[in-house]
């Protein structure tokens, strides 16, 4: 039997997937990826299942006796993304997805020894409020702000009472990695974008607003910061800031993603990138002979995020959105990655399996 059973809740998305990658990898260690649709190349077993159905929930966790890791990734995001964060219907459904799979799970896995929860800077109010710079775990939280976390973070302490199992609650800044078709991955994105523009020459105008310093995260080292807590003393019951350890300003990172796909940075030219249109990107996919889905498939929400993140429209620079990382640092967890290799790597890998235009 292996060492350790780990049940990945959102298979495909964002985290999930990098969390799926680097479990399948690690010794003594059997992957269950859970998610509506199966996770593309990866050797694991895979349980198709709507969180929302509870009874589907009851009857998928029979079959779960072995877990011992839950790694919760799953994510309900409303059409209008920015707009259904503050959403009660958001807040709900999130809240009993958690729920329909967690409540069953407990009963059915005696072994299960640990729970990952992903939270994020919303939790510090980052879309309704300037964050307290730098925002720190228990001292910078916004609980007057409904928000599913809370909902969430409330059921699992509640639930955590007394039971042998664990938790640890990882709050990521912006989040770059491998995701086709999701909310928040910014690679496909600005990938479309750049493509879409070097139809017609080589030049890559910055597209959004005034700029405002922020942390992002690999979601490689995210998901070594998820088996770290895992199986970490000092990471459990705790909540964690996990970033790259550096901080960007879009401009200025800028230069370093148009010649990863290939072209040269202008001068800023606002652009909405929400306003790209299927016909653009079935042009420049078929130009390129790409083996990327159609504009809704491969991006899902994330040009509504890529205007939101880099601020198109507004004019005068934005408060920085900076974490504090001291606590994961003091805890245990010392990994750090320069955000432009990052974006770097990630168009790399998207151009590799020609989902965007190799350079």
């Amino acid at each position: 039997m292996a060492r350790k059973t780990v049940l990945v809740a959102g298979a495909t998305g964002l985290v999930g997937y990098a969390a799926l990658k680097h479990f399948v990898d690690a010794p003594d260690t059997e992957v269950i990826a859970l998610s509506r649709r199966p996770p593309p190349g990866i050797a694991a077993r895979h349980i198709a299942l709507d969180l929302t159905d509870a009874a589907a929930c009851r009857e998928a966790a029979e079959t779960l006796g072995d877990v011992t890791h839950l790694v919760y990734a799953a994510l309900f995001e409303l059409p209008g993304l920015v707009e259904g964060w503050r959403n009660d219907q958001q807040i709900a459904t999130n809240d009993r997805m958690l729920r329909n799979l967690l409540g069953p799970l407990m009963q059915a896995a005696p072994r299960l020894r640990h729970v990952t929860l992903l939270q994020g800077t919303k939790a510090y109010g980052v879309h309704v409020r300037p964050l307290a710079v730098p925002a720190r775990e228990g001292r910078s939280e916004m609980r007057e702000q409904p928000n599913f976390y809370w909902a969430q973070e409330d059921y699992l302490r509640q639930a955590q009472a007394g039971r042998d199992w664990h938790f640890t609650i990882l709050r990521p800044v912006l989040i770059i990695g491998e995701a086709i078709g999701g909310a928040m991955n910014l690679i496909p994105a600005l990938g479309v974008h750049a493509a879409v523009m070097r139809e017609g020459g080589p030049i890559l105008p910055y597209p959004g607003g005034a700029e405002r310093v922020s942390q992002a995260v690999d979601a490689d080292l995210l998901a070594r910061a998820i088996a770290w807590a895992g199986d970490t003393e000092a990471a459990r019951n705790e909540t964690f800031n996990v970033t790259n350890g550096d901080v960007f300003t879009w401009p200025n990172v800028w230069p370093a993603i148009a010649e990863a796909v290939g072209m040269r940075p202008g001068p800023d030219e606002p652009f909405l990138l929400q306003s790209l249109g299927r016909a653009d990107w079935d042009r420049a996919r078929q130009h390129h002979g790409l083996v990327s889905p159609a504009l809704a498939d491969f991006v899902g929400l994330s040009l509504e995020y890529a205007d939101y993140q880099m601020r198109y429209g507004h004019n005068e620079p934005g408060p920085p959105a900076i974490v504090s990382t001291i606590k994961i640092t003091q805890a245990g967890f010392h990994e750090v990655m320069d955000t432009e290799l990052m974006f770097r790597k990630w168009f790399r890998l998207f151009q590799q399996k020609r989902l965007l235009p190799p350079p």
